[in-house]
């Protein structure tokens, strides 16, 4: 086994670099390299995805490993398990990590099976015992609990890592780039992808933002959700929900936040009409500033909250979007 750490680049759809691949790479460098003694390294897979390379070092990639296929164009797992598991058998890599997005669910497990490494799903922490095992720390319980899992030696370990658990940090080096040929014909792929479709929206992607505008089931309907979206467009921020209000059929899936939806860790995040079950705290919990607004004073997102506005929400909202309004044109 090699003492190199890999990370696996997470691809959008418009074909950029997932935040979360970052994140991985900073913490990566943080806190295990310097103790493993190995290179920092990155996995880019795809078609055309070479000219990437470049963004990958400047958080600290110091190989980059390339596999362009024209089979890996399209996200499919029956590709990128077969690219990758090659790959992991050939250069035996010590650690792999990956964000933890609806892709990696798909492929990292096949992969772990194939390749006989050890697996941790959607980590919160992580660690290196004295023998450089690792060590994964993920939520359990609907996020009661937090259980720590411990690696055996022998094998290449494997985890993903849960979206805005770590911040990113730039550290730039000139990373080298390794071409490897991964023979993918037609008959590997059992998937078909036949049509794709993205959602467009002029907000930013929930996971990514920097600002979120949640609302829970006390909007008390679908079109009661028009105040959240009007306050997420004054601040250029995207929109978010509890599971109650997704369950409600408030608003679509892909706008849940919390254990069962998307975690996010905005530099502002609003939350309104939304008690606060740990469920939803545990996907929102490190955003850097809490706005509640809640006409309950007993609600206890209040205590976790910077700022808590006690009112009704149809009468604050109206006036805080007009506010902001004001504020951000001056």
């Amino acid at each position: 086994m090699s003492n190199e750490i890999w990370v696996i680049a997470d691809m959008k759809m418009d074909g950029s670099i997932r935040k979360v691949s970052f994140e991985a790479l900073s913490e990566a460098k943080r806190s295990m390299q310097s103790k493993i003694g190995g290179p920092l390294c990155a996995v880019l897979m795809g078609s055309g995805v070479a000219d990437k390379a470049e963004a990958l070092g400047k958080y600290g990639a110091e190989k980059v490993y390339v596999v362009d296929n024209a089979h890996l164009k399209d996200f499919n797992p029956d590709g990128y398990v077969k690219a990758l598991s090659e790959l992991v058998a050939k250069h035996q890599p010590h650690i792999v990590l990956a964000g933890n997005t609806s892709f990696t669910e798909d492929y990292i497990p096949r992969v772990a099976a194939r390749t006989g490494s050890g697996l941790a799903m959607e980590a919160i922490d992580m660690g290196l015992t004295d023998d450089n095992r690792l060590t994964v720390k993920r939520y359990s319980h609907s996020s009661k609990a937090i259980s720590e899992i411990e690696f055996k030696a022998g094998n290449t370990m494997m985890a993903t890592i849960r979206p805005n658990t770590y911040k990113e940090e730039e550290s730039p080096v000139s990373p080298e780039v390794i071409n490897e040929q991964v023979d993918i014909s037609d008959a590997d792929i059992k998937v078909k992808v036949v049509n794709l479709e993205t959602k467009m929206s002029d907000r930013p992607e929930l996971t990514e933002a920097e600002r979120v505008v949640a609302g829970g089931r006390g909007l008390g309907s679908e079109e009661n959700f028009k105040y959240i979206y009007d306050l997420a467009d004054v601040l250029s921020a995207a929109a978010g929900a509890t599971r109650a209000a997704v369950d409600a059929g408030y608003c679509p899936y892909d706008m849940q936040v919390g254990q069962t939806g998307k975690a996010v860790s905005p530099t502002l995040y609003f939350a309104v009409a939304i008690s606060g079950a740990v469920q939803h705290f545990s996907g929102m919990g490190t955003s850097k500033v809490i706005v509640s607004i809640n006409k309950d004073p007993e609600t206890p997102i209040f205590a976790k909250s910077d700022y808590a506005i006690c009112g009704d929400l149809f009468e604050v909202l109206p006036v805080l979007s007009e506010e902001l309004k004001k504020a951000l044109a001056e």
